[in-house]
């Protein structure tokens, strides 16, 4: 097995820890974590491991307060930098100015549009340099990450190694890991949402319904998803 191939080649149990030793012992500097702050599970895990790991986040411009939060606890608690990254002034004016403050209800290639400027290019940023990068995506989440690998190779940010540490979990794995170690979480949690973006793009959900049909609830399941996670999961 050679080249990028060989970077996939993952074959520990499966557990988040040991994907994380895996992903960290190959890659370290040269990966970060990508967090949401919907809860702070990876970053708990990562520091356990070693104490120097990179963590970066996006702020979209419309973040409910309760994230920024989750960032900061994060931050005292476990001595970490989290880095930041914004979308382009300039794009976010000509998107407001030309198309209005909520052009992303009109349609799915509006709102596609919109969470291109405020995430996938910030990500695109956020990734150069990088051999790898950590996500918090679960296959629990929605029907577009059923099949969700561990490891993956990310085609749409130049075939750089993606590392899914959470994929084979459950919701209720992640908060019972949250609440056995005392972490830092997103408070919405605590009133009905399960799935946290953008303020104006989320809200909570009902009795039975899956856990992102609270994320752009106006648009069909199989749309659910920004950009920032192409389905590769071929490879």
């Amino acid at each position: 097995m050679n080249g990028k191939n060989s970077e996939l080649a993952y074959t520990g149990t499966g557990e988040p820890d040991d994907v994380l030793r895996w992903a960290l012992a190959k890659f370290h500097p040269d990966i970060a974590l990508a967090a949401s702050f919907e809860n702070t599970v990876l970053i708990h895990m990562m520091i356990r491991i070693r104490p120097d790991i990179r963590v970066f986040s996006i702020d979209t411009g419309r973040l409910p307060e309760e994230t920024f939060q989750c960032a900061a606890e994060a931050e005292r608690r476990f001595g970490i930098k989290v880095e930041w990254f914004f979308p382009e002034r300039a794009a976010v004016e000509k998107l407001l100015n030309e198309k209005g403050v909520y052009s992303f209800r009109e349609s799915l290639e509006a709102r596609r549009y919109c969470c291109h400027i405020r995430k996938v290019e910030p990500l695109e940023r956020a990734l150069r340099g990088l051999r790898a990068w950590i996500t918090g995506l679960r296959r629990d989440e929605a029907e577009t990450r059923r099949r969700l690998p561990l490891v993956e190779q990310d085609a749409a940010h130049g075939g750089i190694v993606k590392v899914n540490p959470l994929a084979q979990w459950t919701d209720q794995q992640v908060r019972e890991y949250t609440r056995q170690h005392k972490l830092p979480y997103n408070r919405l949690f605590e009133r009905g949402y399960t799935s946290i973006g953008c303020s104006c793009c989320t809200r909570p959900i009902g009795p039975g319904e899956d856990p992102r049909a609270g994320r752009w609830w106006w648009e069909a399941p199989e749309h659910k998803e920004c950009g920032l996670h192409v389905q590769n999961w071929q490879i």
